[in-house]
């Protein structure tokens, strides 16, 4: 009788290590796999940016060259416009005012 007690609180002990066991198990294999996907979306996460970084570059360039052309054109009518109003009070015609936001480009330039 005390044989079989025995067996059974050692069955005990051994199922409860070995359920310890497995768990500990689990825990390593799920940190060694998520040790393992680091790098893996780390160089997802790192390709996405880089894209990113480039379709931003490629965006601004367009821009600069859209807003260098726009500032060259703006320029040449604000020649334009000028010599046409001194050719006017020269043969004493006077212009109407400039638009309000003409009339803040040629103060402050911007």
């Amino acid at each position: 009788m005390l044989g079989t007690v025995g067996m059974v609180v050692a069955g005990w002990f051994a199922a409860r290590a070995t359920r310890g066991a497995a768990a500990a198990t689990a825990e390593a294999n799920r940190a060694a796999a998520v040790a393992s996907a680091a790098p893996a979306q780390r160089s997802a996460d790192l390709a996405v940016l880089e894209a990113t970084v480039k379709r931003v570059d490629e965006e601004n360039g367009s821009l600069r060259g859209r807003m260098s052309r726009l500032e060259s054109v703006l320029r040449a009518f604000s020649w334009t416009t000028d010599r046409w109003s001194r050719q006017m009070y020269q043969a004493g015609i006077e212009p109407e005012p400039p638009h309000p936001l003409v009339e803040e480009y040629n103060r402050t330039g911007v």
